[in-house]
């Protein structure tokens, strides 16, 4: 993959192809609303990443969610956040019915009940360039959301479920793979490394062989170091420090930094005061090998990686040019 600091204007692709278009959000019409797109027979591959960068909008079905705290609960809510996220230039999104942190079990079933219409709503109602995403570590519910238009699986337990990475070989979607420590809804107390950097690195080299062995191709996986997860903040912000080590994988990163609270206790801030510091890490993991962007923040977050792909090299200026024409 190329370096965020390759500042070379050759190849660089047009500017329909970019993250974000002239025109981001869905394409209107003016009597029936967001252009509708048929459910895929098959899960869509992930747009390019080698010169440009994805952005993620995250839509909660949960009631005790870090951020939104429940406000995307009810499914008219959900599917309308998803929307919004759309409008403001995302290119994918990311349903999810269970947060990470520790809690009581949900049954796989009530799981499904959360993510499949929300899925299902979005893939009917947005356009077809946005690509759709669950936030789940059970192969069950990872087939039922691809079987109602998802395309990627996010995985935040680094394949916990044994039946997984063969779920997502036998559908052709795409995988993000994660770091993390614990057993899914267990908590980690005073997480402890002897070489944070290194040991995220072999974990996910590992994960990536298993999901190699099961015949997922390498172009459909993307990597995630976890920040945060099963991390306290010192050791987060060692492994953002080194963010270079996992981008020499050879694979796209996701960076899911929004909010969080390593930037929180970095600024001493609350989480709704944390969008200044997001940006911040997400412009730095840019720079050092991250592709996509998992978000709540999405407008401001499209908005800053526009500019660092024009800085790049990688997108043509807006316009209108006449600043000293």
């Amino acid at each position: 993959m190329n370096n965020s600091d390759d500042e070379s204007a050759a190849g660089r692709p047009p500017l329909a192809d970019s993250t974000v278009s002239r025109r981001s959000g869905p394409t209107l019409d003016a009597a029936s609303g967001p252009t509708a797109a048929a459910v895929p027979s098959t899960p869509r591959p992930l747009p390019d990443t080698s010169r440009r960068v994805l952005v993620m909008g995250i839509v909660n079905r949960t009631r005790d969610s870090f951020f939104d705290e429940g406000r995307t609960w009810a499914l008219d809510a959900a599917v309308a956040a998803g929307l919004e996220a759309a409008e403001d230039g995302a290119d994918l999104i990311d349903v999810g019915g269970v947060k990470f942190a520790p809690g009581e079990a949900l049954p796989v079933e009530e799981e499904i009940e959360r993510v499949t219409p929300v899925l299902e709503a979005l893939r009917r109602e947005l356009p077809g360039h946005v690509r759709l995403s669950v936030d789940t570590f059970h192969a069950p519910v990872a087939r039922a959301a691809l079987e109602v238009g998802a395309d990627l699986i996010n995985d935040t337990t680094g394949l916990s479920d044994p039946q997984m990475a063969a779920t997502v070989a036998e559908t052709g979607a795409s995988l993000v793979i994660t770091h993390s420590l614990a057993q899914p809804r267990r908590p980690y107390a005073h997480p402890r490394y002897e070489d944070v950097v290194q040991e995220v690195r072999a974990f996910l080299a590992d994960r990536l062989d298993r999901a190699l062995a099961a015949g997922i191709p390498r172009e459909r996986i993307v990597l995630d170091p976890g920040p945060d997860l099963n991390k306290n903040t010192e050791q987060t912000l060692e492994m953002l420090r080194d963010w270079h080590e996992y981008a020499s994988l050879g694979l796209p990163l996701l960076a899911a930094l929004s909010r969080k609270d390593f930037v929180g206790e970095s600024l001493g801030l609350p989480k709704q005061d944390r969008l200044e510091g997001s940006l911040a890490a997400a412009a730095w993991t840019i720079r050092h090998g991250a592709r996509i962007l998992r978000v709540h923040d999405v407008r401001a977050t499209v908005r800053m990686a526009r500019m660092l792909e024009v800085l790049a090299g990688w997108r043509d200026p807006a316009g209108p040019l006449v600043h000293n024409v």
